[in-house]
C-alpha cells in the first residue's frame, strides 16, 4: 500500500502497478505515478498544459507571418500606382 502525497490517504494498492505507471487516488482524484515500491508522486499535469501553450505561440506566429505577407502584397500594389 502506498500513500498520496496530496491528501495522505494510506490505503492505495499498487500491487497491480509498475514504475512508471500512472494512477489516481481515489480518495482526492489526483493523478499519480508509481516512482518506487509503494512510492507515489504527484504526476507532472503541467506538462501538457505547456504542451498546449506552446501550440498555441506557434498558431500566433503563423498568423504573424501571415500579416508580414498581405502587407507585401500591399506594398507590391502600390508600386504599380505609381
Amino acid at each position: 500500500m502506498a500513500t498520496c502525497p496530496e491528501c495522505e490517504f494510506d490505503e492505495i494498492d499498487t500491487e497491480d502497478f509498475e514504475e512508471g505507471d500512472n494512477l489516481s487516488c481515489p480518495e482526492c482524484g489526483k493523478s499519480l505515478v508509481l516512482v518506487g515500491a509503494d512510492e507515489l508522486e504527484l504526476a507532472d499535469d503541467d506538462d501538457e498544459d505547456v504542451d498546449d501553450d506552446d501550440e498555441d505561440l506557434e498558431e500566433d506566429e503563423d498568423e504573424d507571418d501571415d500579416d508580414d505577407e498581405d502587407d507585401e502584397d500591399v506594398e507590391d500594389e502600390e508600386d504599380f500606382d505609381e
